[in-house]
């Protein structure tokens, strides 16, 4: 992608980059080289960002040409919010406690950050991630300490409240900036691409086993990658990979969302993508975008408080299911009135929407796999002993999931490859895996899951030696070369 340097001044700057250019905001606006080329990446540099102020349009022209201000006109808008600041802040406690405690200060911190970089090596990795965050060129941060150390307060620097010191500090932090992952050393055999692997080793419930994500790392260093597992403190670094593989459980309200989020804007292959984890998370939403499209799958309700007497059409037993809920937790079986007014008041104290869905009893689910379109495994996955879900979360040991049958894929009905191939194009090209219920031969799409298991010995047993990994890792691959 091209770099643009957008400031009022260009000849005044000392730095000169290959493949960036620095124009002046008369040009950009006015240029019809930058009005009609999206391949940009444009870093805004203006003196203010003041709504309707020059600054301010440069980023406001650059989205509506399709290309990637820095900042974008969201992120000035949020920075208008503190809360949201902070509560983002929260998210990486340990890493600000640690850097804070180690720093002897005892009441208040205050520094600034120039595109990730500070004066103040000691709290880079904070500076680092605060700019991941919220990525504006110039970013003053105040912390305070009562019982720990807290975001007190974050906005933005104009340029012209800058003096000769720190513009100086600003343009050597834009030469990294714009080199991005170039300035990242190996001192192994590189290979064309990076890259990452999130997961979560304390995760209870991992899309993937130990074993299968060592069979991940080989498929990836096949094709072509340099691979490296990453956790959720590794939330600046995504700038220096090519391409981001979530394997942890994800949801659009955690960290797994803004990794996906903030990858996708930086033009790295993502699964899973953003857009795929807003659709796939939410079951209401599944539910109107299936039942829209006339894809078949269980009668279903989206309710609101007040509306219990839509419930008469289902009858008893009906599933009942918070929309955000992830292998079968928020999902409950209502037999009768008594469990009916119970769960709804659960449920409807965390959401104003709820799914209801008629209750389909069946020995398995089957789980297909589609990867970029097309189906890429086929399981049955069996109901857990005296239960009807595949997990029984109030079980222990063995009997708390039920058994894995894996298929060949000519040995699976032709009617459910297809539907699970149809459900899987109104969400995305990526990585999806379709539970579907069969009654008397017809089959009915339950859910589809942006994060789907692939364990060592099930998802891939049909698939010979690593193929079904490499299959994953070269559409990553594809999905790069594309761009």
């Amino acid at each position: 992608m091209k770099q643009i340097i957008v400031t009022e001044k260009p000849e005044t700057w000392l730095t000169s980059y290959p493949e960036v250019e620095l124009v002046s905001p008369n040009e950009y606006i006015n240029s019809e080289k930058y009005r009609s080329q999206k391949n940009y990446r444009v870093i805004n540099l203006c003196k203010s960002y003041n709504y309707q102020k020059e600054g301010y349009y440069i980023s406001l022209l650059a989205e509506a040409r399709g290309q990637k201000p820095l900042p974008s006109t969201a992120t000035m808008m949020d920075l208008k919010l503190p809360n949201l600041a902070r509560e983002d802040a929260d998210d990486f406690d340990l890493i600000i406690q640690d850097a804070f405690e180690k720093s002897g200060d005892k009441e208040g911190i205050e520094f600034t950050i120039y595109l990730g970089k500070t004066a103040l090596p000691e709290y880079s990795k904070v500076a680092q991630l605060l700019f991941n965050l919220y990525q504006m060129p110039l970013l003053r941060v105040t912390f305070s300490k009562k019982e720990k150390w807290q975001l007190k307060a974050l906005r933005h620097l104009n340029m012209k409240d800058l003096s000769k010191d720190e513009l100086f500090i600003l343009q050597s932090a834009l030469g990294s900036f714009v080199e991005g992952k170039k300035l990242v050393s190996k001192s192994y055999q590189r290979r064309p691409y990076d890259l990452a692997i999130l997961v979560n080793p304390h995760d209870p419930h991992p899309p993937s086993d130990a074993k299968a994500l060592q069979r991940f790392v080989k498929a990836a260093m096949k094709v072509g990658f340099n691979t490296e597992f990453i956790t959720k403190s590794d939330f600046a670094r995504i700038i220096q990979f090519d391409a981001l593989f979530i394997r942890e459980t994800t949801h659009v309200n955690n960290h797994t969302f803004r990794f996906s989020r903030k990858a996708e804007y930086e033009g790295l292959a993502v699964i899973d993508d953003p857009n795929s984890m807003l659709k796939c998370t939410n079951k209401v939403y599944l539910n109107e975008l299936l039942t829209s499209n006339d894809i078949a799958c269980p009668r279903s309700i989206n309710l609101r408080k007040g509306d219990e007497d839509k419930l008469l059409s289902l009858g008893f037993p009906y599933v009942l299911k918070q929309p955000d809920g992830a292998f079968s937790v928020g999902v409950k079986k209502i037999a009768n009135l008594e469990e009916q007014e119970e769960w709804l008041r659960k449920f409807f104290q965390n959401t104003d929407l709820l799914v209801a869905q008629e209750f389909m009893p069946s020995d398995f689910d089957w789980r297909v796999g589609v990867l970029g379109g097309k189906v890429l495994y086929v399981c049955k996955y069996y109901m857990a002993r005296n239960h009807w879900q595949i997990i029984n979360w109030r079980a222990t040991g063995k009997s708390r999931e039920g058994s894995v049958e894996t298929l060949a894929l000519d040995q699976a009905p032709k009617k459910l490859l297809s539907l699970a191939e149809k459900a899987c194009s109104l969400i995305g090209n990526g990585l999806y895996g379709v539970d579907i219920k069969e009654v008397k031969g017809n089959f009915y799409i339950i859910e589809i899951n942006d994060n789907p298991n692939i364990d060592s010995g099930i998802e891939d047993k049909a698939h010979p030696g690593n193929s079904l990994y490499e299959q994953i890792m070269q559409h990553l691959l594809n999905e790069i070369q594309k761009n």
